[in-house]
């Protein structure tokens, strides 16, 4: 007898009423693509729940790749034995003696089944004079329990779990649209881009590139956070902006302290063009309400006004010291403060603005036409694919030769 399947738990996909199989059709095809490199493991839904069915494989190396996907609440590791009172029983008494510093335990059965001959009560005390009968190490403890043995009586089968562990929770991504996350290269974007992935959301991504300003590492920066992203959904297109031009105009014909608002505001123009070539509903930033000059209240209503696309914000409340938590979690802190410099910590003013106002910023715009410089810049971007394994554009490059 062994593990053979991994049962999922879903939880917040479980409040969407009608909508709820589409959810769970996300989820399992989410599931598979991350399993593909495993051809014989399959992924099966029944009423209420999901199943990875191992088929032989290291159960340890799946749960590994299942921790990274949204949408499972949990999920442990269970046995799947036919609806039989001894076929359970010994299920319960290898889960019982293949725990880890394992004192105590306590066996709780769930009667889905009610076609089942004998009642959950009944059940959990047969198991329970089972497993104490059987070995001599162990004792129950229905409060605090080292060990939980959950029996679950369905209609096809029954399935008998232990331990249970933790998923990332949320939505699968791909449930909530998709949506341009404005890539920077520094500790917060990436850390936005987890957390609207975190809310169903796939995302593409846009990063403002001013050679020789900017170097080649920067840009190889941005590319290595967003292979990190990938391993929590699928692969990301990023759209990579030569901003030189444009940038070093901006601050030529801007008044000082009004440059980096004009500048912030000419990053959305163009983000909203690529919006639109990409049939994207929405962008993201890292912004944090207060964190720096272009942060403010009155900065953020005076750069959003040139576009009408929704700006999604997941940090906007958070403290920096919570941030660079999520982005120590995800990996992404180390690549984040590698010391080449963005397009937005060049040029920056002594004294930026932190109260700018619309009707100046619309002023110092209309001095100089910056239309053509914009569609310059959008005319020559460079779509770059990151996959969780390495950059597409690489494996075309291997390809040739």
């Amino acid at each position: 007898m062994q593990y053979d399947h991994i049962l999922i738990r879903y939880g917040e996909i479980a409040l969407k009423g009608k909508n709820q199989k589409k959810f769970l059709l996300k989820l399992q095809e989410n599931i598979r693509h991350k399993l593909k490199d495993f051809p014989e493991v399959t992924v099966k839904r029944t009423q209420g729940r999901m199943f990875v069915i191992l088929n032989g494989q290291d159960p340890h190396v799946i749960i590994e790749k299942c921790k990274n996907i949204f949408g499972i609440h949990s999920f442990s590791l269970a046995i799947k034995v036919n609806n039989d009172v001894d076929e359970i029983k010994h299920a319960a008494l290898y889960a019982l003696q293949n725990g880890e510093n394992i004192n105590t335990f306590k066996v709780t059965v769930k009667r889905i089944n009610k076609d089942f001959s004998v009642r959950s009560q009944e059940m959990n005390q047969i198991l329970g004079r089972h497993l104490l009968t059987n070995t001599t190490d162990y004792t129950v403890n229905v409060h605090q329990p080292d060990l939980e043995i959950k029996v679950e009586i369905r209609s096809e089968a029954t399935y008998i779990t232990s331990s249970v562990v933790r998923g990332l929770g949320g939505l699968p991504v791909g449930t909530s649209g998709k949506t341009l996350l404005l890539l920077s290269g520094g500790i917060d974007s990436p850390v936005a881009g987890y957390l609207a992935m975190k809310r169903g959301v796939e995302i593409e991504a846009i990063h403002f590139h001013s050679p020789p300003f900017t170097s080649e590492r920067a840009k190889q920066k941005v590319l290595d956070l967003a292979e990190k992203l990938t391993s929590y959904g699928s692969k990301i297109k990023i759209h990579v902006v030569p901003f030189t031009k444009l940038q070093q105009k901006i601050f030529q014909e801007t008044p000082n302290g009004y440059g980096m608002t004009v500048m912030r505001r000419m990053m959305l123009r163009v983000s909203e063009q690529v919006c639109k070539q990409e049939e994207i509903l929405s962008l993201t930033t890292g912004e944090n309400l207060g964190q720096v000059a272009s942060q403010t209240m009155h900065s953020m209503n005076t750069i959003n006004e040139v576009t009408n696309y929704p700006i999604l914000r997941p940090l906007i409340t958070m403290d920096k010291d919570e941030i660079i938590e999520i982005s120590r979690e995800i990996d992404t802190f180390d690549i984040s403060i590698r010391p080449y410099e963005d397009c937005c910590t060049i040029f920056v003013p002594k004294a930026p603005k932190t109260k700018p106002k619309r009707d100046r910023v619309n002023y110092y715009e209309e001095k100089y036409n910056y239309q053509e410089l914009i569609e310059e810049a959008i005319d020559g971007i460079e779509v770059i694919e990151v996959t969780d394994q390495k950059q597409a554009k690489d494996d075309i490059f291997q390809d040739l030769f």
